[in-house]
């Protein structure tokens, strides 16, 4: 019968054969595969210490210039913009920091900011019963203010002629031409933040002049601020296909017309901005896609004043732009005046698709 003493004597012997085993090992390593493993770690170790001491370098040389530019962003922007009112539009997760960076950037110019239109996720709804609601939104407005909306055609269409009306009450080609008053555009921004479609601060309607009763204030310009990514279905995702429709309806309204949004993350495949530029919609508006750095903030203000000086719409930056950064002209001598033209607008016309 097996006792008590052959499991201990059997432990032991398991333990001792153990114990030599890790001795031999330990004593076979010795040597050539010590030696081996040792120079691996160590030369593992310096090209970490290189690596480190590279980026290291590299954000001391980011800092440096951002730091620079800080300085000289004021002098570099100075009058580009003097006297324009740009209209900032937000798109569901749009980052604050390229916002507030924008509106620096604009102060910077000369520029003011009438006011800032956030649209809310409900505006990228395609489903059903959003797109019912959205549809008796546009059609009651259309019949009250005589716009003349486009029949319904792609699955953005009812977003287009949202677009479309805002664009009418935020957006002038020229100062101070005759369109919508204050109050109206007031009521038309009131029934789509009504309906869960956007918010909005500011003065975006325009204002009103004390000494006349005409409207002024309202913005020639409009830059669209989009969130760093998109869904992964990439061209059909519904929030890439409401912007190119609100970037081709605003373009037709403003006398230019800029997309901006963060620098794209490298482990992702595409952008809004991305999608944009892939579309028909490039042609009309510019694009910008490092707006979250200084570089971005002063590249989209200096394209916004080349549009303004007949330059064509382009894509900047550095994921698939054509170029860095535009190359400023000379500040224009001309000042922006607010006086009215005697010209009525008329009826809205629906001229571009963006299929």
């Amino acid at each position: 019968m097996i006792d008590f003493r052959y499991h201990l004597v059997s432990t032991v012997a398991v333990f001792l054969a153990l114990a030599i085993g890790i001795v031999l090992g330990a004593t076979a390593l010795q040597g050539d595969t010590i030696d081996v493993l040792r120079s691996t770690n160590n030369s593992l170790q310096s090209h970490l210490n290189d690596t480190n001491a590279q980026l290291s370098s590299a954000q001391q040389a980011v800092s440096a210039n951002d730091s620079f530019l800080q300085v000289a962003e004021p002098k570099l922007l100075a009058g580009m913009l003097a006297g324009e009112k740009i209209v900032l539009v937000t798109e569901p997760g749009a980052p604050s920091g390229v916002v507030d960076g924008l509106q620096k950037a604009a102060a910077s110019a000369g520029a003011a900011v009438t006011g800032t239109i956030a649209l809310q996720p409900k505006f990228n709804d395609l489903s059903g019963a959003t797109q019912a609601s959205l549809y008796q939104v546009n059609s009651q407005l259309a019949a009250v203010y005589g716009f003349d909306l486009a029949a319904a055609g792609d699955q953005t269409a009812y977003q287009q002629d949202a677009a479309q009306v805002i664009s009418e009450a935020i957006l002038q080609k020229t100062a101070g031409s005759a369109g919508l008053s204050v109050t109206d555009a007031g009521t038309l921004l009131k029934a789509y933040a009504d309906g869960g479609y956007l918010s909005y601060t500011g003065n975006p309607a325009g204002t009103t002049s004390a000494s006349t009763g005409i409207t002024a204030g309202r913005a020639t310009l409009a830059v669209i601020v989009t969130a760093a990514a998109s869904a992964a279905d990439g061209q059909s995702d519904p929030a890439d296909e409401v912007l190119l429709a609100v970037a081709a309806e605003f373009a037709a309204a403003s006398a230019a017309t800029l997309v901006a949004g963060p620098t794209m993350d490298q482990s992702l495949s595409a952008s809004p901005i991305t999608v944009l530029r892939n579309s028909s919609v490039s042609g009309q508006v510019s694009s910008v896609d490092d707006a979250d750095t200084r570089v971005g903030q002063i590249s989209a203000i200096w394209a916004l004043a080349g549009q303004l000086q007949g330059g064509k719409p382009n894509s900047y930056g550095v994921s698939g732009a054509s170029q860095v950064s535009p190359v400023p002209s000379p500040v224009p001598s001309a000042t922006v005046s607010d006086t009215p033209s005697p010209k009525q607008t008329g009826k809205v016309k629906k001229a571009v698709s963006t299929k």
